[in-house]
């Protein structure tokens, strides 16, 4: 089916404040899902809502957190999340990110113990807004892991996600948001809702055999794991994530002797440049701007009809379900309803208040 997005979004709202959301924060979060699916990332989109809504109901995220600062070294913060809800606390590290890049030039932020941060490339397209280059460096934790080392069968690590933003001041940032493994662990759970195949080199089974069904992650009896992406090269900058988030972000990795309750946790450390204090920012604009001219005149190879730049599939899938809706699989549907009711709303109220574009 094809929801409208403003209609998805004032459901989602609803639902996250009968779960214990102060309104303003599920406000935020809702806008924050939404966006992911508007942008195609329906892995970080409103299907996250039942475990949102779970993560509250059983008190492991508090959805009443603001960030805190618990050092400050100037341009370096170290921030405590408290299960804080992921998009408000970490839109909240941003900004004290930017207040201190624009006094210090360059600015490193430490955020710990966050509730899922969602989609990670908002935050870093926030920084571009001021007009900051910014890299981020995310663990994931808080349940048990999902995927395996390169060369291993054990699961060792969760979908750990990088992200890079250049500023454009014509606000078409240049914008590379990705999880470390070939797929992330939400288009997963996405395909077994379809009941469709992930890309290959995805998965394993519980033998370390390569699979394309979701199932051996999402289904009853799960017991495969995921894949970086690029063997020993995504699997490199997964363990970097993982310490840097992790360890140095939030003092919290994935080893064994830190607590798993089920609900999904993030750590990151993000660093944040301002192109202005390091050199001339007109002649740096330019320079942008000249190699993405340059790489925007490539030649499209067979069966590609043209070259883009990291984001700009988002910036198309956004003017495309803007217009048109966005689409929700039944199952996928079927499960924030029940979370729906699971927070104390009527389903069929609920499904009332969304505006259906198309079934």
């Amino acid at each position: 089916m094809l929801i409208e997005h403003m209609s998805l979004t004032k459901v989602t709202s609803a639902i996250l404040v009968a779960a214990g959301a102060p309104s303003a924060h599920a406000d935020a979060v809702a806008h924050h899902l939404v966006e992911a699916n508007l942008k195609g990332h329906d892995s970080h989109g409103v299907g996250m809502v039942p475990s949102y809504v779970k993560g509250m109901m059983d008190q492991h995220v508090d959805p009443h957190r603001h960030a805190q600062v618990i050092k400050d070294n100037g341009a370096i913060v170290s921030i405590d999340a408290g299960t804080g809800l992921g998009r408000v606390v970490g839109i909240e590290a941003m900004d004290i990110g930017v207040e201190r890049t624009k006094k210090h030039g360059l600015a490193c932020v430490a955020l710990g113990n966050a509730a899922h941060l969602g989609r990670i490339g908002a935050f870093a397209e926030h920084c571009a807004d001021h007009g900051l280059v910014s890299m981020h460096y995310v663990n994931v934790v808080g349940h048990d892991p999902m995927v395996v080392a390169f060369g291993g069968r054990d699961r060792r690590f969760i979908t750990n996600p990088y992200c890079c933003a250049v500023p454009r001041p014509d606000g078409q940032h240049v914008v590379l948001d990705m999880a470390t493994t070939t797929v992330a662990a939400g288009k997963v759970r996405v395909a077994h809702m379809k009941g469709v195949p992930v890309p290959p080199q995805s998965l394993v089974d519980e033998n370390g055999v390569e699979t394309t069904d979701p199932g051996v992650i999402f289904g009853e009896n799960a017991s495969g794991a995921m894949q970086p992406f690029g063997a020993h090269k995504g699997y490199g900058l997964m363990v970097i994530c993982e310490l840097l988030g992790g360890a140095l972000g939030g003092l919290f990795t994935m080893q064994p002797e830190h607590p798993r309750l089920g609900a999904t946790l993030n750590n990151m450390l993000s660093i944040l440049i301002d192109p202005a204090a390091i050199g001339d920012l007109q002649a740096f604009d330019q320079e942008v701007g000249a190699m993405i001219d340059y790489i925007n005149t490539s030649t499209p190879a067979d069966g590609v009809d043209r070259v883009r730049l990291p984001g700009d599939p988002e910036k198309e899938s956004t003017a495309r379900r803007m217009q048109h809706g966005i689409e929700l699989d039944p199952n996928s549907w079927n499960s924030v309803l029940d979370s729906a009711e699971y927070a104390g709303l009527d389903r069929a109220q609920v499904a009332a208040m969304t505006t259906i574009t198309q079934p």
